[in-house]
């Protein structure tokens, strides 16, 4: 997965995991960057992952809750338990098939 840095320079390739932190993208990324991730991990066999958003005032967390909502390779999403992050970081199961 590839992250911009602020000038635009060369991507940065990221490594495909169970975690992803948005707090190093754009909230306009934000989408793409979810869907392509998603497909990233169902290849790799990866379907529970936890996607940290921050606690912040909770935009981020209602943008990410809303995407999650409409997209078909997501089964099922829930907040993490406290030491996983609590409100500021979402547990994701992504479809088998």
């Amino acid at each position: 997965m590839e992250e911009k840095t602020d000038n635009d320079e060369l991507p940065i390739i990221l490594p495909i995991e169970d975690v992803l932190d948005l707090h190093t993208f754009r909230p306009k990324e934000i989408p793409d960057l979810l869907d392509d991730y998603f497909s990233a991990c169902i290849g790799l066999k990866i379907f529970s992952v936890r996607i940290i958003h921050g606690k912040g005032k909770g935009i981020l967390k209602k943008r990410v809750h809303d995407i999650l909502k409409k997209n078909s390779m997501v089964k099922s999403f829930k907040n993490a338990p406290m030491e996983a992050g609590s409100w500021g970081a979402t547990l994701v199961e992504l479809k088998r098939d």
